[in-house]
């Protein structure tokens, strides 16, 4: 079987993560949205449809693994078994919990790591009618793109920002160290086992340009001491020579850089207009293999240039800053592409298809287009399917992925 490899963003998928969210979204209330990172709560079956008929346009292009699934393989394994249950005493230390996941036959074991474990209520909190967990669910995993990376042949384990994901980590460490789905050169940088202060690294803001070009985001969950560490590691053990740096501000509306930024052809990105054209443009630092220090570059498409990759951007929303706004928050900017050309999008975004339609982009419904035969996938195309739950979790296609292996050209 192949092992991981991702030196672009745009070459033909060949193989991704995906999870389907479950009954963990059900944690998400309105008084603990916040707490698990939420800014709304979002319906469970309305949101797997969803996700089932976004993985239904994938699989036309690639294979789809669900993270569920390779876990319950891992889990047959006695040392990959022993392995998930450490590290998950490691972030919720419980002797009886590690007695109770070790008897579970692997599906169950799974099911409550992604689900969580609800704590036997004793008489107060029965009394306030209050929950708590003993392990908490994972509402956010249906996101795998921020827990996991793949760099040339190597993987990247996110180190997350708060704690409630922490048990995500693990997950993708044991998929990365036990399944032969997900063999890869080794491991570059490990999240799983980093709990320095501000030490952050989530996938989001990574983002594989070529093989020897990386464009990541100083953003609110990726701090500049990580992504140095990530550089380090890149340098030595890839092919990375150039590493472009966006500055983000810390806002809720740009928690990752892929929700202001994606590359959709080998020439074409689309962006949120404001954080990259005009005076609010964000600042661009370029760290290259063999020097010290950065440099400070005027632009982002001037940093491009520079690394030999000049690329022109379509603008979320259009025009007008309003439309701009508002389909920002929507994740129009956070595409995947399945192969150059063909991407993949919440079809709730009109302005912004709008200009995809101006660049020369075909926009099929995906209702339409998996009635097709699969050859007809040809030129510039955008595929929509509904997303109007999912996006409520804060993120769109390219959160929902995590590329495994892509063509080489």
């Amino acid at each position: 079987m192949p092992g991981l490899n991702v030196t672009s963003e745009v070459n033909a998928l060949e193989a991704v993560l995906v999870h389907t969210p479950g009954r963990e979204i059900e944690a998400v209330t309105p008084r603990t949205r916040e707490d698990y990172l939420y800014d709304d709560i979002i319906g469970v079956e309305i949101a797997a449809r969803e996700h089932a008929r976004f993985v239904a346009v994938l699989e036309r292009f690639s294979k789809v693994y669900q993270i569920a699934d390779l876990l319950r393989e891992v889990a047959e394994k006695q040392e990959a078994r022993d392995f998930l249950i450490q590290k998950t005493m490691d972030v919720v230390p419980s002797d009886d919990l590690a007695k109770r996941l070790a008897k579970l036959p692997s599906a169950e074991l799974v099911e409550m790591l992604i689900e969580g474990d609800e704590g036997g209520a004793g008489p107060i909190a029965k009394a306030l009618n209050e929950i708590d967990y003993t392990l908490p669910p994972l509402p956010n995993l249906f996101f795998p793109r921020d827990i996991g990376m793949v760099i040339g042949g190597h993987s990247v384990v996110g180190s997350m920002r708060y704690g409630i994901r922490w048990t995500e980590e693990l997950l993708i460490k044991s998929l990365f160290t036990f399944h032969e789905a997900l063999a890869n050169e080794g491991i570059l940088y490990d999240g799983s086992e980093e709990r320095r202060s501000n030490f952050t690294l989530e996938g989001g803001d990574v983002h594989v340009l070529r093989e020897d070009l990386l464009v990541v985001g100083f953003s609110e969950r990726s701090s500049p001491a990580a992504i140095d560490a990530l550089c380090d590691e890149a340098f030595a053990k890839t092919k990375v020579k150039d590493v472009i740096v966006v500055v983000m501000p810390k806002v809720d509306t740009a928690i990752h850089l892929d929700m202001v930024f994606s590359q959709i052809d080998h020439e074409l990105c689309m962006v949120y207009p404001p954080c990259f054209v005009g005076p609010e443009r964000f600042s661009v630092l370029h760290r290259k293999k063999g020097k010290d220090g950065v440099k400070e570059m005027p632009n982002f498409f001037a940093a491009l240039r520079a690394v030999g990759l000049p690329v022109e951007p379509v603008f979320a929303g259009g025009e007008h800053r309003h439309t701009q706004d508002r389909e920002q928050w929507a994740s129009a900017c956070n595409f995947l592409a399945v192969k150059p050309g063909v991407i993949l999008s919440y079809a709730r975004n009109e302005a912004t298809l709008g200009e995809l339609a101006k660049a020369g982009f075909k926009v099929v419904e995906s209702d339409d287009f998996l009635t097709r035969p699969k050859s007809k996938a040809t030129g510039k195309m955008v595929i929509t399917f509904p997303g109007g739950e999912l996006v409520r979790g804060g993120g769109g296609p390219r959160c929902m992925t995590m590329p495994l292996r892509r063509a080489l050209a």
